[in-house]
């Protein structure tokens, strides 16, 4: 089976609201074996969205659309879809019941113009909206199905994963199964080629590349018609792909860089502590937006100035004077220093020319100096990161809790 999402609303050609509805329905379709060829937006036109229903009744066994079930006068998809059927509409009695005590509920006398929401196509029925006043729609003509989603986010999706996905599950004959590998350490390119021979003879699984700042993602997918068919075929790529890559993935599905290396420095017992220059902060942002990471994360001093490097972290000034902010000596000593004085087992450091003034031929924009001391030595990476100000400091800050990453599992 296959489906076409079209998505309803004039916002969203505008670009007032971004559509994460489409990429939302599309991953949940593609768990129930249902694949998703096309997907539109439409604006609050009805005659343009009759068409588009139509068009996509021709090509597609499921039609999905959300938004545009709303009272107002721009609200029309119910009156596209009754359209493009050639049926009427009817009012649905048990909705205007529920709408109506939703309105008592909160205190509110409901507004005439309400009552539109309880009307649906002839021949489909009403989908209970237990977070709103729109009810959706799911209809079936001619061995198609049609399916109609309230536009809001927090409405959209618990109706469809409580009342529209076990549906949908029961009508397909397939179920498609996706793990994907996150990679950091090779470029998108060099992937392709390290992969060569499993990529030419992919046919199920399907494997595919995707760009990201700093990393690729690699998604396997398996189509079967039971999920541990499909499950065992992506284990055996996936096998072969991590004896290609080793240590350069870091992780899975939904993991991100800075919760593995939590989960590392938790695992073994070990703290961490950030001094940071050019990308003021960045590190101890990211690593705080992990839950629990207090217990592995204890310090983080954002020393952008060389007096703050001096009076606060305890860098020597001659270190500085001779060798200068960025460098490799004073990102060494940086991360001695913030070691020692927030007492963790490890201390990161961060200097660099983020720009875009400040680089000189021998120091250009974009040199960064990560330093890392584990209390038994101290590496200094040095680093030429390309782009604008705030891009050098994001891969700047990948770059060091990647090291972070890789010393963990190397060396403690």
């Amino acid at each position: 089976m296959n489906c076409e999402i079209i998505c309803v609303g004039t916002e969203l050609l505008l670009g007032d609201i971004v559509n994460t509805n489409a990429q939302y329905l599309s991953q949940k379709l593609s768990y129930a074996g249902i694949d998703v060829y096309h997907q539109i937006v439409v604006g609050d036109n009805l005659e343009r969205l009759v068409e588009a229903i139509s068009i996509a009744s021709k090509r597609a066994d499921i039609i999905i659309t959300t938004g545009g079930l709303g009272p107002t006068d721009d609200d029309i998809t119910r009156y596209g879809i009754a359209k493009a059927l050639g049926v009427g509409v009817v009012l649905d009695e048990h909705s205007l019941e529920k709408i109506k005590e939703r309105f008592v509920r909160s205190g509110r006398p409901m507004p005439f113009i309400n009552e539109r929401q309880a009307y649906i196509p002839a021949g489909s029925k009403a989908i209970e909206n237990n977070n709103g006043t729109a009810p959706g729609i799911i209809g079936e003509y001619d061995s198609k199905i049609y399916i109609a989603l309230p536009g809001p986010p927090r409405e959209m999706k618990p109706m469809f994963e409580e009342q529209i996905l076990p549906y949908l599950i029961q009508k397909s004959n397939y179920t498609i199964k996706s793990r994907t590998l996150k990679v950091i350490g090779v470029g998108e390119s060099a992937l392709q080629e390290k992969l060569g021979d499993i990529m030419l003879k992919q046919k199920n699984p399907t494997i595919a590349l995707y760009a990201k700042e700093g990393e690729v993602h690699i998604r396997i997918t398996s189509k079967e018609k039971n999920s541990n068919e499909a499950d065992k075929k992506i284990k055996e790529i996936e096998h072969k792909i991590i004896c290609i890559l080793e240590n350069n993935v870091y992780g899975y599905d939904d993991d991100s860089l800075e919760s593995v290396v939590n989960d590392l420095l938790q695992k073994r017992k070990l703290t961490v502590s950030f001094a940071e220059s050019c990308t003021g902060g960045m590190i101890s942002s990211r690593f705080t937006n992990v839950p629990n990471a207090s217990a592995s994360f204890l310090n983080g001093i954002v020393c952008y100035s060389n007096e703050a490097k001096i009076n606060i972290l305890g860098v020597k000034r001659e270190t500085i004077e001779k060798y200068g902010a960025v460098s490799m000596e004073t990102a060494g000593e940086m991360a001695m220093c913030i070691r020692k004085l927030s007492k963790t087992d490890i201390g990161i450091s961060v200097t660099g020319i983020a720009g875009p003034t400040g680089g000189t031929k021998i120091k250009p924009i974009g040199l960064c100096y990560i330093g890392i001391d584990t209390g038994n030595e101290v590496k200094v990476f040095s680093n030429i990161f390309n782009g604008d100000r705030n891009k050098i400091r994001r891969w700047a800050t990948t770059r060091a809790l990647d090291i972070l990453r890789r010393t963990i599992v190397e060396n403690l």
